[in-house]
Protein backbone atom coordinates (compact mmCIF):
# COMPACT_ATOMS: atom_id res chain seq x y z
CA UNK A 1 0.00 0.00 0.00
CA UNK A 2 1.37 3.38 -1.00
CA UNK A 3 2.00 5.85 1.79
CA UNK A 4 -0.22 8.92 1.84
CA UNK A 5 1.03 12.43 2.52
CA UNK A 6 -1.02 15.62 2.85
CA UNK A 7 1.03 18.73 2.09
CA UNK A 8 -1.02 21.61 3.49
CA UNK A 9 -0.02 25.02 2.13
CA UNK A 10 -1.13 27.77 4.51
CA UNK A 11 0.56 31.01 3.58
CA UNK A 12 -2.40 33.32 3.14
CA UNK A 13 -2.94 36.76 4.63
CA UNK A 14 -6.18 38.32 5.77
CA UNK A 15 -6.13 41.24 3.33
CA UNK A 16 -9.19 40.29 1.26
CA UNK A 17 -10.98 39.31 4.46
CA UNK A 18 -10.42 42.83 5.82
CA UNK A 19 -8.73 41.15 8.77
CA UNK A 20 -5.31 41.36 10.39
CA UNK A 21 -5.62 37.64 11.15
CA UNK A 22 -4.28 35.29 8.44
CA UNK A 23 -7.11 33.44 6.72
CA UNK A 24 -6.04 30.02 7.94
CA UNK A 25 -6.29 31.20 11.57
CA UNK A 26 -9.75 32.77 11.30
CA UNK A 27 -12.22 30.86 13.44
CA UNK A 28 -15.42 29.02 12.67
CA UNK A 29 -17.40 28.27 15.83
CA UNK A 30 -14.29 29.05 17.84
CA UNK A 31 -11.85 26.82 15.94
CA UNK A 32 -9.28 27.91 13.31
CA UNK A 33 -10.02 27.08 9.67
CA UNK A 34 -6.71 25.25 9.32
CA UNK A 35 -7.68 22.67 11.94
CA UNK A 36 -10.84 21.80 10.02
CA UNK A 37 -8.65 21.27 6.96
CA UNK A 38 -6.45 18.80 8.84
CA UNK A 39 -9.56 16.99 10.05
CA UNK A 40 -10.87 16.57 6.50
CA UNK A 41 -7.82 14.44 5.66
CA UNK A 42 -7.90 12.58 8.97
CA UNK A 43 -11.50 11.63 8.19
CA UNK A 44 -10.25 10.11 4.94
CA UNK A 45 -7.31 8.26 6.52
CA UNK A 46 -6.28 8.61 10.19
CA UNK A 47 -2.80 7.32 9.26
CA UNK A 48 -2.04 10.01 6.68
CA UNK A 49 1.22 11.91 7.24
CA UNK A 50 1.14 15.70 7.19
CA UNK A 51 3.54 18.37 6.03
CA UNK A 52 2.43 21.89 6.94
CA UNK A 53 3.88 24.90 5.14
CA UNK A 54 3.59 28.16 7.09
CA UNK A 55 5.34 31.52 6.87
CA UNK A 56 8.01 31.56 9.55
CA UNK A 57 6.38 34.65 11.08
CA UNK A 58 3.19 32.67 11.75
CA UNK A 59 4.68 29.58 13.39
CA UNK A 60 4.47 30.81 16.99
CA UNK A 61 0.87 31.89 16.52
CA UNK A 62 0.02 28.43 15.17
CA UNK A 63 1.75 26.70 18.07
CA UNK A 64 -0.23 28.80 20.55
CA UNK A 65 -3.46 27.92 18.76
CA UNK A 66 -2.57 24.22 18.86
CA UNK A 67 -2.04 24.45 22.60
CA UNK A 68 -5.24 26.42 23.12
CA UNK A 69 -7.33 23.90 21.17
CA UNK A 70 -5.47 20.77 22.34
CA UNK A 71 -4.65 20.02 18.71
CA UNK A 72 -1.99 17.31 18.86
CA UNK A 73 -1.93 15.98 15.29
CA UNK A 74 1.62 15.17 14.20
CA UNK A 75 3.09 17.02 11.22
CA UNK A 76 6.39 18.11 9.72
CA UNK A 77 6.81 21.86 9.40
CA UNK A 78 8.27 23.66 6.39
CA UNK A 79 8.65 27.42 6.07
CA UNK A 80 6.87 29.21 3.26
CA UNK A 81 8.78 30.88 0.48
CA UNK A 82 8.23 34.13 -1.37
CA UNK A 83 5.52 32.56 -3.51
CA UNK A 84 3.41 29.41 -3.66
CA UNK A 85 5.87 27.62 -5.92
CA UNK A 86 8.68 28.02 -3.39
CA UNK A 87 6.38 27.06 -0.51
CA UNK A 88 5.30 23.80 -2.14
CA UNK A 89 8.87 22.98 -3.10
CA UNK A 90 9.98 23.52 0.51
CA UNK A 91 7.25 21.19 1.71
CA UNK A 92 8.08 18.48 -0.82
CA UNK A 93 11.69 18.42 0.40
CA UNK A 94 10.47 17.01 3.73
CA UNK A 95 8.87 13.97 2.06
CA UNK A 96 11.59 11.35 1.77
CA UNK A 97 9.58 8.29 0.68
CA UNK A 98 7.63 7.40 -2.43
CA UNK A 99 3.87 7.48 -2.12
CA UNK A 100 0.92 9.67 -2.99
CA UNK A 101 0.97 13.33 -1.96
CA UNK A 102 -2.11 15.52 -1.75
CA UNK A 103 -1.13 19.20 -2.16
CA UNK A 104 -3.95 21.18 -0.59
CA UNK A 105 -4.82 24.76 0.27
CA UNK A 106 -4.98 25.30 4.02
CA UNK A 107 -8.14 27.38 3.61
CA UNK A 108 -10.17 24.67 1.88
CA UNK A 109 -11.69 22.94 4.93
CA UNK A 110 -14.72 21.62 3.05
CA UNK A 111 -12.99 19.09 0.81
CA UNK A 112 -14.96 15.85 1.05
CA UNK A 113 -13.59 12.39 1.77
CA UNK A 114 -15.03 11.33 -1.59
CA UNK A 115 -13.03 14.00 -3.44
CA UNK A 116 -9.86 12.92 -1.65
CA UNK A 117 -10.67 9.30 -2.48
CA UNK A 118 -11.28 10.18 -6.15
CA UNK A 119 -7.87 11.85 -6.25
CA UNK A 120 -6.09 8.98 -4.53
CA UNK A 121 -7.57 6.26 -6.73
CA UNK A 122 -6.81 8.13 -9.96
CA UNK A 123 -3.28 9.13 -8.88
CA UNK A 124 -2.57 5.49 -7.98
CA UNK A 125 -3.62 4.44 -11.47
CA UNK A 126 -2.33 7.30 -13.64
CA UNK A 127 0.22 9.15 -11.49
CA UNK A 128 -1.77 12.32 -10.85
CA UNK A 129 -5.27 13.66 -10.28
CA UNK A 130 -6.75 17.15 -10.47
CA UNK A 131 -10.18 17.75 -8.85
CA UNK A 132 -12.44 20.08 -10.82
CA UNK A 133 -16.05 21.24 -10.98
CA UNK A 134 -17.97 22.62 -13.94
CA UNK A 135 -18.85 26.33 -13.84
CA UNK A 136 -22.51 26.99 -13.09
CA UNK A 137 -22.50 30.43 -14.71
CA UNK A 138 -22.05 31.38 -18.33
CA UNK A 139 -18.44 32.12 -19.25
CA UNK A 140 -16.96 34.90 -21.36
CA UNK A 141 -13.42 35.36 -22.65
CA UNK A 142 -11.96 38.87 -22.54
CA UNK A 143 -8.75 40.43 -23.84
CA UNK A 144 -7.61 43.83 -25.07
CA UNK A 145 -9.72 43.38 -28.24
CA UNK A 146 -12.99 42.88 -26.37
CA UNK A 147 -14.90 39.90 -25.05
CA UNK A 148 -16.99 37.01 -26.33
CA UNK A 149 -19.08 34.13 -25.06
CA UNK A 150 -17.43 30.70 -24.88
CA UNK A 151 -18.75 27.18 -24.44
CA UNK A 152 -18.67 26.62 -20.69
CA UNK A 153 -18.84 22.83 -21.14
CA UNK A 154 -15.19 22.97 -22.21
CA UNK A 155 -14.03 24.74 -19.02
CA UNK A 156 -13.56 23.62 -15.43
CA UNK A 157 -12.84 25.29 -12.10
CA UNK A 158 -9.75 23.86 -10.47
CA UNK A 159 -9.67 22.80 -6.82
CA UNK A 160 -7.26 21.06 -4.48
CA UNK A 161 -5.97 18.60 -3.35
CA UNK A 162 -3.93 18.28 -6.51
CA UNK A 163 -2.54 14.80 -6.15
CA UNK A 164 0.62 13.12 -7.44
CA UNK A 165 3.11 10.36 -6.99
CA UNK A 166 5.80 11.89 -4.80
CA UNK A 167 8.78 11.29 -7.06
CA UNK A 168 7.05 12.69 -10.15
CA UNK A 169 5.97 15.98 -8.60
CA UNK A 170 9.28 16.45 -6.77
CA UNK A 171 11.16 16.00 -10.04
CA UNK A 172 8.82 18.39 -11.83
CA UNK A 173 9.39 21.07 -9.22
CA UNK A 174 13.14 20.61 -9.41
CA UNK A 175 13.22 20.94 -13.19
CA UNK A 176 10.71 23.81 -13.60
CA UNK A 177 12.51 26.74 -15.28
CA UNK A 178 10.84 29.53 -13.29
CA UNK A 179 8.61 30.16 -10.30
CA UNK A 180 5.60 31.76 -11.98
CA UNK A 181 3.41 28.67 -11.65
CA UNK A 182 0.51 29.05 -9.21
CA UNK A 183 -0.89 25.59 -9.83
CA UNK A 184 0.85 22.28 -9.07
CA UNK A 185 -0.65 20.42 -12.02
CA UNK A 186 0.71 23.09 -14.35
CA UNK A 187 4.21 22.32 -13.04
CA UNK A 188 3.77 18.63 -13.83
CA UNK A 189 2.15 19.43 -17.18
CA UNK A 190 5.14 21.58 -18.12
CA UNK A 191 7.29 18.52 -17.46
CA UNK A 192 5.37 16.72 -20.21
CA UNK A 193 2.84 14.72 -18.19
CA UNK A 194 -0.84 14.40 -19.03
CA UNK A 195 -3.13 15.67 -16.27
CA UNK A 196 -6.09 13.52 -15.23
CA UNK A 197 -9.28 15.25 -14.10
CA UNK A 198 -11.55 13.90 -11.37
CA UNK A 199 -14.77 15.12 -9.79
CA UNK A 200 -14.32 17.61 -6.97
CA UNK A 201 -17.08 18.72 -4.62
CA UNK A 202 -18.79 22.05 -5.20
CA UNK A 203 -18.70 23.12 -1.55
CA UNK A 204 -14.88 22.77 -1.57
CA UNK A 205 -14.42 26.53 -1.71
CA UNK A 206 -11.22 28.41 -0.98
CA UNK A 207 -11.97 30.78 1.88
CA UNK A 208 -11.01 34.16 0.49
CA UNK A 209 -13.80 36.67 1.16
CA UNK A 210 -15.78 37.42 4.36
CA UNK A 211 -18.91 35.71 3.03
CA UNK A 212 -16.94 32.50 2.50
CA UNK A 213 -16.72 32.04 6.27
CA UNK A 214 -20.50 32.13 6.48
CA UNK A 215 -20.78 29.51 3.73
CA UNK A 216 -18.17 27.30 5.37
CA UNK A 217 -19.90 27.46 8.74
CA UNK A 218 -23.23 26.50 7.18
CA UNK A 219 -21.68 23.32 5.75
CA UNK A 220 -19.57 22.44 8.78
CA UNK A 221 -22.41 23.08 11.23
CA UNK A 222 -25.70 22.54 9.38
CA UNK A 223 -28.79 23.50 11.32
Amino acid sequence: MLKKFALIVAGGSGNRMNSSVPKQFLEIKGKPVLMFTFEAFLNFDPQIEFVLVLPQSQVETWKKLCKKHAFYTNYKLAFGGENRFQSVRNGLELIKEEGIVFIHDGVRPLVSAQTIRNCFNTAQKYGNALPVVAPAESVRYADEMGNKAVDRSKYFLVQTPQTFTVNAIKQAYKSAPNEQFTDDSSVLEFAGKKIHLVDGNRENIKITWPQDLIVAQSFLFPQ
